[in-house]
């Protein structure tokens, strides 16, 4: 163990680098992937992670390391790996993003038109008008929803092009 260590360190010490583990994902491209990329980049109607995406891929077929790739586009090198791997398992399909799971919404369609319907009706006895923490109440009370804030309804409201005045 203590001899691996003096190894390491004399080589390090010495101007080499320890021996990298081999590389789990290699990009090859073929000609016509590689050709494929090159158009995307000369075409400019692509969102910007994409372009990047595709700069990675040329690159690491080029035989740049993570980190040499990482700092000529300003991206971390965990972003590298990650294009990698996605393209050895999805081909050219790795330039696309996939789709981001996100929370379903509070308030279906039915409930949007109770908000509505409750927000333009009179307010409730000694108001002169609704606030969104009363909607929110309401909406709980009537057991439109189990919970919701004060912000969910404004965002929802603000959504509407209905006049509250």
């Amino acid at each position: 163990m203590l001899f691996e260590l003096a190894r390491v360190w004399l080589k390090i010490f010495l101007g080499g680098s320890p021996e990298m583990p081999k590389k789990k994902y290699i990009v090859n491209l073929n000609d016509a992937e590689r050709e494929q990329l090159q158009l995307l980049l000369r075409s400019g109607k692509h969102s910007t992670r994409k372009i990047t995406r595709a700069r990675i891929l040329l690159k690491a077929a080029d035989g740049r390391t993570d980190k040499q790739i990482a700092a000529a586009l300003s991206v971390g090198r965990a972003t590298v790996e990650r294009i990698r791997e996605s393209f050895v398992e999805r081909g050219l399909d790795a330039l696309n993003e996939r789709p981001r799971p996100g929370k379903m919404p509070k308030l279906d369609a039915k409930a949007k038109t109770r908000l509505i319907a409750e927000a333009c009706s009179d307010a409730p006895e000694g108001r002169t008008h609704w606030t969104m923490q009363l909607l929110a109440d309401r909406l709980v009370e009537l057991k439109v929803v189990e919970t919701i804030s004060d912000e969910t309804v404004r965002r929802t409201l603000k959504k509407t092009s209905s006049s509250h005045g």
